[in-house]
């Protein structure tokens, strides 16, 4: 889920009955996460604070379950709302 508080944008997870939320990642806009079929990792789109140029950038993450694991995903130009496929031969 996507959560926002005091300022900043959270990307989190929590059982079904909405108990042991537990906060994975934050900044000043993320959203979009969506699960990896394996369960185990979570993608989501983090975009930046407009900067002197007036330009942001919109990046794709990863972070696993802990937290502690988050990955920047190499993508060209600028990308959101990331969605998992089937693998295309």
């Amino acid at each position: 889920f996507t959560k926002f508080l005091e300022g900043s944008f959270y990307i989190g997870v929590m059982r079904t009955d909405g108990s042991g939320e537990r906060l994975l990642s934050e900044s000043y806009l993320e959203e979009g996460p969506t699960w990896a079929p394996n369960g185990r990792v979570l993608m989501f789109y983090r975009q930046s604070r407009m900067d002197s140029n007036g330009s942001t950038q919109a990046k794709l993450y990863s972070v696993d379950l802990t937290g502690k694991n988050l990955q920047l995903i190499p993508t060209p130009m600028d990308a959101s709302d990331p969605a998992w496929s089937p693998l295309i031969p």
